[in-house]
């Protein structure tokens, strides 16, 4: 009997290391997704100072990985998780890696915002960059809720919203061309817009990874350089399997 209570005793504390692992993912989730606001605030408003700010804050999201990282690190050396569980500690490094690799790119944001707001603002404030930043907010935001929810369905359709993002950052790009063979005198505003809609396409590819990862999560399955169709196909075979 006090051998039970010892064994529940331990899982629960085990429990609670993990979710107090995976809230503190989601903290640092949604602090990356308020950097990643603010960086198109300040662009769109020419807003300097907001930009350095934002810059400056890389900081603390690389202080909250390696918090997150080192949690990880103890976890698997001193409980030595298995299944379910060592899954969910795998995947958390590897979404904590992308984190932070958002903030880097909200960084890179931030310092070019911060530099445009010197020069004369075109009369459409970006609108095609706000458009693809508001479509990239939504990815991140829905891939957190998916992470908190652990729906992999959800996690799955996210994944699919990534070619509308890689799309919409290709006719930038060009349109970006377009404006420089036009009018030499745009080459050096145009050539930070193409900086930030690629920090744009790749905070895409991140939230992606971490949708990935997810799916991990839910079922073992490792759905990197998968096809969606083939995803789709294999997870609903092993849902009718468990049914």
């Amino acid at each position: 009997m006090e051998a039970a209570d010892l064994s529940h005793h331990t899982s629960t504390r085990f429990n609670a290391e993990l979710e107090r692992v995976r809230s503190k993912v989601l903290a640092m989730g949604g602090f990356v997704e308020e950097q990643l606001r603010r960086s198109l605030t300040a662009l769109a408003e020419g807003d300097s100072q907001l930009g350095q700010a934002v810059a400056q804050d890389d900081s603390k999201v690389n202080g909250m990985e390696v918090s997150i990282d080192e949690e990880c690190s103890r976890i698997l050396a001193t409980r030595a998780p298995a299944a379910g569980d060592l899954r969910m500690v795998v995947a958390t490094i590897k979404t904590i890696t992308d984190l932070e690799r958002i903030g880097d790119e909200c960084e890179k944001i931030g310092q070019i915002a911060a530099r445009l707001a010197a020069v004369e603002r075109p009369v459409d404030r970006y609108r095609e960059v706000r458009h693809l930043g508001r479509v990239v907010q939504e990815m991140v935001r829905n891939t957190l809720n998916a992470f908190a929810r652990l729906d992999a369905e959800a996690a799955l359709e996210i994944c699919r919203q990534d070619r509308a993002v890689d799309e919409e950052y290709e006719a930038i790009q060009r349109q970006c061309i377009t404006f420089m063979m036009e009018d030499p005198r745009t080459i050096r505003r145009a050539l930070d817009v193409m900086w930030v809609v690629r920090s744009l396409e790749r905070i895409g590819d991140h939230a992606k990874n971490i949708c990935e990862y997810v799916i991990y999560m839910v079922h073992g399955k490792d759905v990197r350089h998968t096809s969606f169709d083939r995803i789709e196909r294999e997870l609903a075979e092993r849902a009718s399997q468990r049914g």
